[in-house]
C-alpha cells in the first residue's frame, strides 16, 4: 500500500554538509546567484541552477544524504502558498528537478527579495536550502546575450531571459539550451564537470514545420537525453512547436553549426514547458507539458529511422511522431521522473499550484 503524504511545513534554512564535493571541484562559499530558472541533478547529490541573469550554471553540494521513502506518494494542494510561506511573499515556482537517489524534489524560485531553492523530501516536509557557505562551483557561459530589451520584428524582448532555457545531465557533462550572441543565437553548450572551460556551444538550425522555414534564432525550450538505437541523442522541443533530433556526437563533433533533424510538428500558437522520457510496458515514449495543448504522451518508435520534415505544416496541424492528449494531466505547467513508475508534477488549477506525484501513463 502506497503512503499517503501531506505538507509538513517547516520554515528553516537548512545547512549544507557535502563530504562527496571535493571531487567534483566544489568549494565552501556563498554563490552570488542572481536568479534561479532550469534545475537539473548531477553526481553525489549535486544541484545544478540556471542563473540567466548572470549567464552562469551554479553547481551545488545540497547535503541531501537521506534515504527514499519507497511507495511515497505526495500530495501538497497548496505548495505556492507554502513556499511563499517559506521564502516571503509573491513567490513564483520556475523549476523543480527530483534527486533520483532520495526522492527529495527542489524547486526553483523567485521571491521580492531574490531567488531562492526550497526542497520538499520524501516526507513531505517543505524546507529552504541554504545557499550561505556552501560548497559549490560555477560556469559562467561566454557570448551570452547582452542584458537588455531588443526588438525583433514587431516583438521586445530581453533575450538573456533565454541565456539558459534547460540544462541535463548525461555521463559526465552538463548540457545546456538557450541562446548566445550573434546572428545564429539558438545553441546547446556541452562542457565537462567538474567544471573546466566553457565553450561558446554549438548552433543549432532546425526545420520549423509550422513556419514552413529553417531558422537558428529559437532556443529549445526543453529538452531530454535518450538513447535510440545505442546513440545518445537530444529530444528537444521549441515554440510552436517542432520537436527536434539532434545526435549527441554529432552536437561533440560539429563545427559552429548542427543541423538538427525535426521529427514532430506538435501545433502553433504554443509553448512546450518541460518534457521527461520514460519506459512503460515495454516501449520508450516523451511526456511533454505545454501552454495551450495540454500534456502529449509521444512515442518514441521510429525516432532511428525518421528522416525528419521538411515541408510545411500549416493551420495549426501536425506531423510526425504520433502522441495522444493525457487528459487526466491537465494543467501540469513542470514535471520531473519520481521513480520507475511516477513522475512528480506542479499542477495549476484556479485553487492554486499543487506539487503532486502521477503515475506514469
Amino acid at each position: 500500500m502506497k503512503t499517503l503524504v501531506r505538507l509538513t511545513l517547516a520554515i528553516v534554512l537548512l545547512p549544507v554538509v557535502a563530504d562527496a564535493a571535493e571531487p567534483w571541484g566544489l568549494k565552501r562559499g556563498t554563490p552570488d546567484i542572481r536568479s534561479a530558472g532550469a534545475l537539473a541533478f548531477g553526481p553525489d547529490d549535486v544541484l545544478f541552477i540556471g542563473d540567466t541573469k548572470s549567464a552562469t550554471v551554479f553547481a551545488i553540494a545540497t547535503g541531501d544524504t537521506g534515504t527514499p521513502t519507497v511507495g511515497t506518494n505526495i500530495i501538497i494542494d497548496r505548495i505556492d502558498q507554502a513556499i511563499s510561506d517559506v521564502c516571503g511573499a509573491d513567490a513564483s515556482i520556475n523549476d523543480l528537478a527530483t534527486n533520483p537517489r532520495t526522492g527529495t524534489t527542489f524547486l526553483s524560485v523567485t521571491t521580492n527579495d531574490g531567488p531562492a531553492i526550497c526542497q520538499v523530501d520524501a516526507g513531505g516536509k517543505l524546507t529552504r536550502l541554504s545557499l550561505t557557505d556552501v560548497p559549490f562551483a560555477q560556469a559562467v557561459l561566454p557570448d551570452a546575450p547582452e542584458d537588455k530589451v531588443v526588438q525583433r520584428g514587431r516583438r521586445k524582448r530581453n533575450p538573456r531571459d533565454d541565456a539558459i532555457t534547460d540544462i541535463a545531465f548525461y555521463e559526465d557533462r552538463v548540457l545546456v539550451s538557450g541562446l548566445r550572441a550573434g546572428d545564429a543565437p539558438s545553441s546547446v553548450r556541452e562542457f565537462s564537470f567538474p567544471f573546466s572551460n566553457v565553450d561558446r556551444g554549438t548552433g543549432i538550425a532546425i526545420y520549423h514545420a509550422a513556419h514552413g522555414r529553417e531558422e537558428d534564432y529559437a532556443a529549445a525550450r526543453t529538452f531530454v537525453t535518450l538513447m535510440i538505437d545505442g546513440e545518445p541523442n537530444l529530444l528537444a522541443a521549441y515554440t510552436c512547436t517542432p520537436l527536434v533530433k539532434i545526435p549527441l556526437n554529432g552536437l561533440r563533433e560539429a563545427g559552429n553549426t548542427v543541423q538538427g533533424i525535426t521529427v514532430a510538428e506538435l501545433g502553433n500558437w504554443n509553448r512546450p514547458l518541460d518534457m521527461i522520457s520514460y519506459s512503460k510496458d515495454g516501449s520508450d515514449y516523451l511526456l511533454l507539458s505545454n501552454s495551450n495543448r495540454g500534456v502529449m504522451k509521444i512515442t518514441a518508435s521510429g525516432l532511428k529511422t525518421s528522416e525528419g520534415l521538411s515541408e510545411p505544416v500549416k493551420g495549426g496541424g501536425t506531423a510526425g511522431q504520433t502522441y495522444e492528449t493525457i487528459t487526466s494531466l491537465d494543467g501540469v505547467v513542470q514535471m520531473d521522473k519520481f521513480d520507475d513508475d511516477h513522475a512528480i508534477v506542479l499542477l495549476k488549477s484556479d485553487a492554486g499550484t499543487a506539487l503532486k506525484t502521477v503515475t506514469l501513463p
